[in-house]
């Protein structure tokens, strides 16, 4: 590993980072929220947006799986699946290889959801950004790139360490 990748020994500007990471994740929320809202169709919840995540990465998985993806039980997977799919956003499709089995989809409609989703979030932290001095800018796109990788890095594998909770 390089100096930029490698991870570092815990130091005391670790805890500070954390606490302003999460003031960020706090006003990213407020922020997305007001790109969710602007997007022309009826704003989906958190966990349905995880689900069509999640399906966007891993299409034609099944209930199970999907489950185990997002740490949460069938029941509350399939709710949330009902919702989806009344939406015209996820399509459940007979599994070819058991009849017992449901496969999940993206549909075209969940695709441009999201697209759609990015692009006003997108607008909106924009608007923030370029309020920034460029160095600020620099420093802020350096700092995530390599926040990013250190998430990669450090990500468990899906479902894993989580407690069954509904999504």
């Amino acid at each position: 590993m390089n100096a930029q990748t490698a991870p570092s020994s815990p130091g005391p500007g670790s805890g500070r980072a954390a606490e302003v990471a999460c003031e960020v994740v706090e006003l990213l929320e407020v922020l997305w929220d007001r790109g969710r809202d602007a997007a022309p169709v009826a704003p989906v919840s958190a966990s349905q947006l995880r689900v069509l995540y999640s399906l966007e990465r891993e299409q034609g998985i099944n209930l199970r799986t999907l489950g185990e993806m997002l740490g949460s039980s069938p029941p509350s997977v399939s709710r949330l699946c009902d919702r989806l799919e009344a939406l015209g956003f996820v399509r459940r499709t007979p599994s070819p290889v058991s009849r017992r089995e449901l496969m999940l989809d993206l549909t075209g409609s969940g695709a441009a959801y999201l697209d759609e989703l990015r692009v006003q979030r997108k607008d909106v932290l924009r608007s923030v950004i370029e309020s920034m001095s460029p160095e600020s800018r620099t420093a802020l796109r350096d700092g995530l790139d390599a926040f990013r990788d250190a998430v990669k890095r450090n990500a468990p594998a899906p479902g894993a360490h989580r407690a069954d909770r509904t999504a």
